[in-house]
């Protein structure tokens, strides 16, 4: 794991401290010197040829033999200890430097090393060491300021860590199995809203070329039985002979964001175009086959890094994270831009500042529900390492003040790239815990309640022309009802007219469905009460005007309006029935030619001719709303059919058994038509 504190700042304080001319030593042991001073040097000197990586155990020698003849050279033992830290070896780290605080209790004025000794026993899980450590810090009066931030986050990370182990969250992660993990690391899961399809990023081991790993895309799919088939790669477009990682799918599965680093000749494959050392690249399925990917079109590339994408449930907003421009240290924040009306990204901003830290913030994701977002974080109050946190947006668009998920699903090691289905509790991760296949491997785990996002559903089916049976691809929209905002805009497959529309709970949608040259139509869901339990699959016939169709039937055919409300034996309007209203009004001003007439109908219960008049009320009302929108009244006509065409008989509703059926029969009687007219 990476600890805290920078490793500049460590070095910079310690081979300050060491590098004092030869008559200041601790030690007038002439052989002890020149063993220290060769061994300041030698991590550089000795450096593996291929990969540069500094040989600190070739130092480590050095100095033990420096020990070894001058055990009271406290900048030695000091040295030593910053080497065992640089070599990941914690436990001797921690060793030297106690022996060094022993030696010389004063050789450190600012606390530094009380702030390296809290840093590594936080690495390690000692966290009341840790705590101790801080407080030796934070009560020198000469304490470095900027080492003190780091400190005081280590101290809230202590506190919060003992708190959390004292109460831990039920967690039994899953491994998804021999179809999914291999030997190989796999991470960066990415699901689609129905849950059927997981996409994710495997790092292969490739012979005989200049890069011996490379990460590629694998998919697979939930067979009827409802485990995984085997993975498989990716088409050649997508993975090419360079990396590709951290992708992000669209609720449906047929959008593709993920990050690849530029390669301009097309030597590793289709050519691709950057800004910067990496960038988000786009890819678009059309039926079976993948097309691109192109640059992300827009902002959100940039000169600095971009990384590990999250394409929101309604496709209009992409989250992501950015490394800093200089920052030696990789540090990267996460980033949001919205989705333009030219399909171009907008110009990308940083999260609030008590989202995005001094230090790391990154695997974000959005889940569908558009309001839960999930990152890890080395920023925050943690376990030790990078932590999974959650954040909400409420209706005003604020996020709240960043949650831990807590313990053991955090540990003192690094934990990222959290994704959860839209249900809301089952979560998926990487880790290379005992147990599995090889190297990282992904997991599934029931999250706790507490961290769950909004449960969400979808809808999904065929949209098609009613006369032809032909695939169509229709563009979708759903509002709220309740404020009238448009939640999410998609469409169908133009290939093969299949789609799939996430709906959060906790809404009233109203749902319309369009496509050129065709009558729009509309859907009503009330998911408002969070009782639903099941998904939605709805085929969708669209019907071309009279005009553009030879089937004069169309003429007797009505349309309903499922979003035109009236209070109980009222003909006034209600406010949620002017979206859908709206919008067929908007329709009928770019058709022209579309004459039409409106109906009203009751169901059966109640005076006959009271039935009568509060149908042609009604129909009346929409007739002058459409009007007062700048419809032509010449085109419309409304009247009141009572409860003489019932979609359900009388007869029909005395055999249903149960009341609450009988009422939704009724209520399929009390409808707003409309119909077209020659």
């Amino acid at each position: 794991m990476r600890i805290y504190i920078l490793l500049i700042l460590i070095a910079g304080s310690l081979l300050n401290a060491c590098a004092q001319v030869q008559m200041n030593y601790s030690t007038k042991s002439k052989k002890a010197i020149k063993l220290f001073e060769k061994a300041r040097n030698a991590p550089g000197q000795f450096a593996d040829e291929n990969t540069g990586k500094p040989n600190y155990q070739e130092g480590i020698k050095l100095l033990k033999q420096a020990v070894g003849k001058a055990p009271s050279f406290w900048e030695a033992q000091l040295l030593m200890a910053e080497f065992y830290e640089f070599d990941n070896n914690y436990p001797s780290a921690i060793k030297q430097y106690e022996i060094a605080l022993n030696l010389n209790p004063q050789h450190s004025s600012s606390g530094a090393t009380f702030c390296y000794l809290a840093n590594l026993h936080l690495a390690l899980g000692n966290y009341t060491e840790s705590l101790r450590y801080c407080d030796r810090f934070l009560k020198n009066p000469n304490a470095s300021k900027r080492l003190s931030p780091q400190v005081y986050l280590m101290r809230r990370s202590a506190e919060f860590a003992i708190h959390a182990l004292a109460n831990p969250k039920e967690f039994n992660p899953v491994n998804l199995g021999p179809e999914i993990n291999t030997e190989r690391p796999e991470y960066y899961p990415a699901l689609t809203v129905d849950g059927q399809t997981l996409l994710f990023t495997r790092l292969l081991e490739i012979k005989n070329v200049d890069f011996k790993e490379q990460e590629d895309f694998f998919i697979s799919n939930k067979n009827t039985s409802g485990n995984w088939s085997d993975a498989i790669p990716m088409p050649r477009n997508i993975n090419t002979s360079k990396n590709e990682g951290a992708p992000t799918l669209s609720a449906d599965g047929r959008n593709l964001v993920f990050v690849a680093c530029a390669d301009q000749t097309g030597y590793y494959g289709p050519k691709r175009q950057g800004r910067g050392s990496c960038d988000l690249f786009y890819a678009k399925k059309i039926g079976r086959k993948w097309y691109g990917p192109i640059n992300l079109p827009g902002y959100v590339n940039s000169s600095n890094w971009e990384s590990q994408p999250s394409l929101s449930a309604d496709g209009k907003t992409l989250y992501f994270v950015r490394g800093r421009k200089g920052d030696r240290s990789n540090n990267s924040d996460i980033y949001v831009s919205e989705l333009q009306k030219d399909g171009s990204w907008g110009p990308a901003k940083a999260l609030p500042d008590y989202i995005n830290t001094p230090n790391t913030e990154e695997s974000v994701h959005i889940h569908p529900d558009g309001r839960t977002l999930y990152f890890a974080s080395k920023g925050h109050p943690g376990m030790g390492g990078s932590d999974l946190f959650v954040t909400r947006k409420d209706l005003n668009g604020k996020w709240s003040m960043p949650e831990n998920l807590g313990y053991p699903i955090n540990t003192k090691y690094d934990e990222n790239s959290l994704m959860v289905s839209a249900e809301g509790d089952i979560a998926y991760f990487a880790s290379d815990r005992e147990g599995g296949f090889g190297d990282l491997d992904i997991y599934s785990f029931v999250l706790p309640k507490e961290s769950r996002a909004i449960r969400t559903l979808y809808f999904d089916g065929f949209v098609f022309d009613k006369e032809s049976k032909a695939p169509l691809p229709g563009k979708f929209e759903l509002f709220d009802v309740s404020n009238g905002q448009e939640i999410i805009v998609s469409e169908a497959d133009e290939a093969t007219g299949t789609f799939m529309v996430p709906l959060p709970l906790d809404r009233n949608y109203v749902i319309s469905v369009s496509h050129k040259g065709y009558h729009p139509y509309s859907l009503n869901f009330d998911l408002s009460d969070n009782k639903v339990s099941d998904s939605y699959h709805v085929d969708i016939p669209l019907t071309k005007p009279i005009a553009f169709s030879k089937n004069t039937n169309e003429l007797t055919n009505e349309h309903i309006f499922k979003n035109v409300f009236f209070d109980l034996n009222k003909s006034t309007l209600r406010k949620e029935s002017r979206i859908e209203l709206n919008l067929f009004a908007e329709y009928l001003k770019n058709n022209v030619n579309i004459k039409i007439e409106l109906g009203g109908h009751t169901d059966s219960r109640g005076n006959e001719e009271a039935n009568l008049n509060l149908s042609k009320a009604r129909a009346r009302a929409v007739f002058e709303f459409l009007t007062a929108q700048g419809v032509s009244p010449e085109r419309m006509t409304f009247k009141g059919y009572g409860s003489s065409m019932p979609i359900i008989t009388t007869e029909q509703i005395e055999k249903i058994p149960k009341a609450k059926d009988k009422e939704a029969a009724h209520q399929k009687n009390r409808r707003t038509v409309w119909r077209e007219t020659l």
